[in-house]
């Protein structure tokens, strides 16, 4: 895959593109949001990453003129301009994801997996199975040791997001753009209300919990019991 980074600060391109490379993307990197524009409009890229606050061309100006132009490739804004209304701002002006500085590498590495499945959907297993939970995600049926939990469609969500990462945490802004189509965080307990009430149902009976939870990580759903 190759990745267009933009970005006019040296030392972040840099970062940004090694993470990539650790995902086996091969990396173009300008500093001038014109420039940007000229690279993505002239040959295909799997990812798009940018800055907002650019030389040559301000980032959501360049994202506008792209879309305007058909070029639907995803792309993530990451930038200072953090508050829910510059997030706002940037979906509704075309990004596929906005990101506010400083991030998580996790978080930015499990957000670029999110939009490039968006870009090219992979057919979901019609059963999923992690430990002794079995999830039908055609039936919405959930099974732990033989035993059917009742859950409403948002536990069910929420589980079924936590299985297809099973084993790794996953940020709470993924489970919130998963979940609740939220592409921003509305500054609730949203997440760790469904999370509570979820694992009351998936743990009834059982010693200890399969979903565990690290500050600033987010929820992970394993295998065996901790």
């Amino acid at each position: 895959m190759h990745a267009l980074i933009i970005e006019d600060d040296a030392m972040m391109a840099s970062h940004v593109a090694a993470l990539l490379a650790s995902r086996d993307f091969a990396i173009d990197t300008v500093a001038d949001g014109a420039e940007g524009l000229r690279r993505a409009a002239a040959r295909p890229y799997d990812l798009i990453v940018t800055d907002r606050m650019l030389p040559g061309l301000e980032g959501l100006d360049m994202v506008e003129r792209l879309r305007d132009l058909g070029i639907s490739t995803p792309i993530m804004v990451v930038s200072a301009l953090g508050l829910a209304g510059d997030r706002v701002h940037g979906l509704t002006r075309g990004a596929d994801d906005y990101l506010a500085k400083p991030f998580s590498d996790d978080e930015f590495l499990a957000r670029v997996h999110a939009l490039l499945r968006r870009a090219r959907p992979e057919p979901h297993p019609e059963v999923m199975l992690v430990g002794d939970i079995e999830i039908r995600v055609k039936a919405r049926t959930v099974h732990r040791a033989g035993r059917h939990v009742a859950l409403s469609p948002k536990e069910f969500e929420l589980l079924r997001c936590l299985a297809e990462h099973a084993g790794r945490f996953v940020p709470r802004s993924l489970l919130l753009e998963r979940v609740w189509k939220l592409r921003f965080d509305p500054q609730t307990n949203v997440v760790d209300v469904h999370v509570s009430r979820l694992r009351g149902k998936i743990d009834e009976g059982f010693d200890g919990t399969v979903i565990r939870s690290a500050r600033g990580e987010g929820y992970m759903l394993s295998a065996g019991e901790a």
